[in-house]
């Protein structure tokens, strides 16, 4: 059926043609519009009369990138998506869903041509496992550590992981980092192998998190030939002699960190030869045995091998007085000499992977801990941590000459702030982060960084984590974006329109604020919060709801501190 003026409509039967190799697109447009009766078409093997919709991949185009071409005239209707590798048609899909109106007969959609490509490549969320709590109904709830053992029913991982993968195929974020992929309590690599096929589909990348000798090796924890655990009780003689107990602090976060003895803190010896060739034979595994779109390769940051042959190999490119106290728990010269073989090992399987390095802690602008890094192959992403200290230095002092200048070719920032990790002992998982996002991924852009990763544990259903993860898809996606456009294509709808947002997040950043707030102002404000929640849409109620409930909570723990 056709429209008139600069838009078409699409009712009755409508030919999707690409189904079959893009079947989330198509699966997406079917759930929104169940009016249309679709059926699966060949290129010209349909009537003329029947509009079509066209899923197709364009390898020309950058990953992640799309074009929709929507046309009308005499004929019938015809859309044609076009997407880049991997999430391209997805992404495309999704944007021509959201560019339709309603109308009696069927979607209504603009006439035209309209292409966009990711401002910000490489845009992921990197979680532990046993943190990650998208079912927010789910036993066993946890909020923080690095050693933790899994808590939850063995289905409630692949529960919290794919509504986490449906949100970000939704809102074009491309790489999940999931660290404890591998666990008996929650399914083994048959649950894994599920969620990478399920992620695939939606064109999410799964980047398993894997350590140089550290954080269980390839296999996080099971009784399997590439556990770190495993290999070291069969070859003891190969296990690390630590320079100092295991574990590292955190300048920026407002208490102290235990890490208790287990199999989840064990170590191998880098400079041992067995152990580099175990190593890459696990990635090589890996590779071949999942669906995976990448791999995040660390080299451990609770403490370095301190043997003989560790320190003379280290000696020339490295001054070991950087890891005193702990100011660093982790060794640049180990990164140079096992990230090369291990790269090596993933690119001899799968050549489409994306390879992720993690370079560690608050050193983007130190040249000499950049001096062992000049060898990295040049086809990684490499990942620059930042805590909030660091973070804010970084953004005063980053410049396009100094990144231009970085021994790595494809760099990323990744926030260890605005989560759990940095703060006092408020979480800042529940924070508004959004502006902060906003910030990274403006700078990232000024200065030629090709991506941001940030933590994706919390539920997008707390609001504040819902707008924060919003900023970062948003700003992520176009880095000229500004602030004012966003809250009000993005914050404001979803709160009643711009005064209720300008309230709304008046009062959030209150409770991020100083503390003990003043309970005449609680009240006020949770009065402003109830009046919010008779909104007729249940989507902003809900979301008010949770603001006068939060308001309470905070009030409460005032009233029931403990005296001195």
């Amino acid at each position: 059926m056709n429209g008139s003026g600069d838009r078409v409509i699409l009712g009755g039967p409508v030919a999707i043609i690409g189904a079959e190799r893009h079947p989330h697109a198509a699966r997406r447009l079917r759930e929104e519009w169940p009016g249309i009766e679709w059926f699966a078409a060949n290129a010209g093997a349909h009537p003329d009369h029947v509009p079509t919709i066209t899923l197709a991949g364009n390898e020309r185009l950058p990953e992640g990138a799309f074009r929709l071409t929507v046309t009308g005239g005499a004929g019938a209707p015809s859309v044609t998506v076009e997407g880049g590798p991997f999430s391209g048609v997805i992404y495309g899909a999704e944007e021509l869903i959201d560019r339709a109106s309603r109308s009696t007969d069927g979607p209504s959609l603009p006439v035209g041509t309209t292409e966009q490509a990711p401002g910000l490549p490489y845009r992921t969320f990197w979680n532990w496992d046993h943190s990650t709590n998208w079912d927010i109904e789910q036993i066993g709830v946890q909020e923080i550590g690095v050693t933790n053992p899994y808590a939850k029913p063995e289905d409630g991982f692949l529960r919290d992981f794919k509504r986490c993968v449906d949100w970000m195929s939704r809102h074009r974020l491309a790489a999940l980092v999931i660290f404890g992929l591998f666990r008996r309590s929650h399914g083994g690599i048959e649950a894994a192998q599920e969620l990478c096929t399920y992620a695939t589909e939606r064109g999410v990348r799964i980047l398993p998190g894997v350590a140089i000798g550290a954080y269980g090796g390839v296999v996080w924890e099971l009784d399997h030939p590439y556990n770190l655990a495993t290999w070291l009780r069969k070859h003891p003689e190969l296990a690390a002699k630590m320079e100092r107990p295991v574990g590292f602090q955190i300048q920026d976060l407002g208490f102290p960190l235990y890490f208790p003895n287990g199999d989840y803190t064990v170590s191998g010896c880098p400079s041992k030869r067995a152990n580099q060739e175990w190593m890459a034979e696990g990635i090589q595994w890996l590779a071949e045995t999942l669906d995976i779109g990448g791999i995040n390769i660390e080299s451990g940051d609770y403490g370095v091998c301190g043997c003989d042959e560790c320190n003379a190999r280290r000696a020339a490119r490295e001054d070991s007085a950087r890891r005193k106290g702990y100011a660093e728990s982790w060794s640049h010269a180990d990164m140079a000499d096992f990230y090369p073989r291990l790269f090596d090992a993933a690119t001899s399987r799968r050549k489409d992977l994306w390879l992720y390095s993690e370079l560690q802690w608050d050193n983007m602008l130190d040249t000499e801990a950049h001096a062992p890094l000049r060898e990295l192959p040049k086809g990684g992403i490499y990942q620059h941590t930042l805590n909030r200290t660091y973070w804010n230095k970084v953004r005063r002092e980053l410049t396009p000459e100094i990144v231009e200048s970085l021994p790595t070719r494809t760099n990323v920032f990744r926030a260890q702030f605005a989560c759990q990790w940095n703060g006092d002992d408020r979480t800042e998982r529940y924070r508004f982060n959004a502006h902060d996002f906003a910030e990274l991924c403006w700078t990232a852009g000024e200065t030629g960084i090709q991506g941001l990763t940030v933590w994706g544990e919390a539920s997008p259903y707390i609001p504040t984590v819902e707008f924060s993860y919003l900023a970062f898809s948003r700003f992520g996606w176009d880095p000229s974006l500004s602030w004012d456009r966003f809250v009000a294509d993005e914050i404001a709808p979803r709160l009643g329109g711009a005064s209720a947002a300008d309230r709304y997040l008046g009062i959030v950043r209150a409770i991020d604020g100083p503390r003990p707030l003043d309970e005449a102002v609680i009240r006020a404000m949770t009065g402003d919060a109830l009046d919010g929640s008779g909104h007729p849409d249940g989507d902003i109620s809900r979301r008010w709801l949770w603001l006068a409930e939060r308001l309470a909570r905070v009030a409460y723990n005032q009233r029931s501190m403990p005296t001195a």
